[in-house]
């Protein structure tokens, strides 16, 4: 299906919020308005500026824009994974004024449908969520895993030179005794570990790699999206993996001048290999930074206590929020 700059859907029964909807296919140019609209999003941590460009080459993915007398008022990314079965919804945004209008789920109805003329075989919408969730959404989706959310702040200078001090005797802060260092895993590596056995199924949760709040099904295709990214990959045994983990090299992000994200996506429920995995990714992507990180930790529920007090009390870092989750949820695409 052609995808038109301009796009109605007549199909779709007439609402008070979808009144002067009209909806379009973002391109490069809609960039500013895009970013204006999404201003203090995510507490500054909005990641889209970083990304905007490569989601609108990416051939899987498809960005919408809704308008309201011309101007930008929400956009939605959709892309398809798991073998085309899967339509992961990302970026969902609606502008300040027009929150609590229902916009956002006529946008997501309209991409629905774009998405099943496109792409037929598309079963089910996944999404990753970090609010409570309640009746209402247990009645609408499927929880399929769920992880603690630690987000710590830091400045790379001072990190730094924490880390100097401690990695020699790191592993006397953990509550067992230090084993081999992690294994950074390369694109032959990984093909063997997570495709050819099923080591990794008892160490992912739910058998699901979530990097970067985006939920993967062990599949060949999907571990070919995640090998164009720019991530480090650690495991601690490659025979008998108890703890994995990914990290997303730091990137600039908009809370204000020199403020870095970096994204760890930490599986297994070891807390002694979690930390000696954590430290790695520390050490090697703060190496180069200068300003401050905001360093958000994606963990097994029952590790988030101890590895804050790791956090607090060794690295000598800030905690920024109490608990939240991160929950997974699908829903059937009818």
């Amino acid at each position: 299906m052609k995808i038109d700059t301009n796009l109605t859907i007549p199909q779709l029964p007439e609402a008070p919020s979808q009144a002067g909807l009209q909806f379009a296919v973002a391109t490069e140019e809609d960039f500013d308005e895009i970013m204006a609209m999404s201003k203090d999003i995510y507490g500054g941590l909005d990641y889209l500026p970083t990304r905007y460009t490569s989601w609108l080459q990416e051939s899987n993915r498809t960005v919408i824009l809704a308008r309201k007398e011309g101007k930008v008022i929400a956009l939605e990314s959709a892309c398809v994974i798991d073998d085309g079965e899967t339509m992961l919804v990302e970026g969902l945004r609606v502008a300040p004024q027009e929150r609590g209008k229902g916009v956002a789920g006529v946008l997501l109805r309209f991409c629905s449908e774009l998405v099943k003329s496109k792409y037929p075989d598309v079963k089910v919408t996944r999404l990753t969520r970090d609010d409570q969730l309640g009746p209402k959404d247990f009645e609408k989706y499927r929880i399929i895993t769920k992880q603690g959310i630690l987000l710590v702040r830091f400045r790379a200078e001072e990190l730094k030179l924490r880390l100097r001090e401690i990695i020699p005797s790191a592993d006397a802060h953990s509550s067992q005794q230090p084993g081999p260092p992690p294994v950074h895993l390369d694109q032959t590596s990984i093909h063997q570990l997570y495709l050819t056995t099923d080591l990794m199924h008892n160490v992912l949760p739910n058998a699901t790699i979530i990097q970067d709040w985006q939920p993967f099904k062990l599949l060949p295709s999907n571990i070919a999206i995640l090998l164009k990214k720019e991530i480090d990959w650690l495991v601690d045994d490659v025979s008998n993996p108890t703890v994995a983990s990914l990290c997303t090299f730091p990137f600039k992000v908009p809370i204000g001048d020199d403020w870095y994200y970096l994204n760890i996506d930490m599986f297994g429920k070891d807390l002694s290999l979690a930390q000696q995995q954590f430290l790695c990714h520390l050490q090697r992507h703060t190496n180069n930074l200068k300003g401050h990180v905001m360093c958000q930790i994606f963990l097994e529920p029952g590790l988030w206590r101890p590895m804050t007090d790791f956090c607090q009390n060794t690295l000598n870092v800030d905690l920024v929020k109490e608990y939240t989750e991160q929950c997974v949820v699908e829903s059937d695409l009818i």
